[in-house]
């Protein structure tokens, strides 16, 4: 808890936090390999990709499917709560 007259922020603090942005502004959004790494030609074959299944993911996407064929409307605007039973 920071007292009153104390910093939000350590000079620390804002060392991780701005070296933080730094690594995610390098980062592709999709898969979050640092772009300049990604995006050299010579690296065009050097990844690996292995296809994973979420099972809560697969829930949500089942529910969101039944949802629509049932209602006949978009999604749009639609959350979906996961729980783990």
């Amino acid at each position: 808890m920071v007292a009153e007259g104390e910093p939000l922020w350590l000079d620390e603090d804002r060392a991780w936090a701005l070296a933080l942005a730094q690594v995610e502004a390098d980062s592709c959004p999709q898969c979050g390999q640092p772009w300049g790494e990604a995006t050299d030609k010579a690296n065009e074959f050097s990844y690996h990709a292995e296809l994973v299944r979420c099972h809560a993911c697969t829930a949500s996407a089942k529910a969101v499917k039944a949802y629509q064929d049932k209602n006949k409307e978009s999604s749009d605007g639609l959350h979906v709560h996961i729980t783990h039973t």
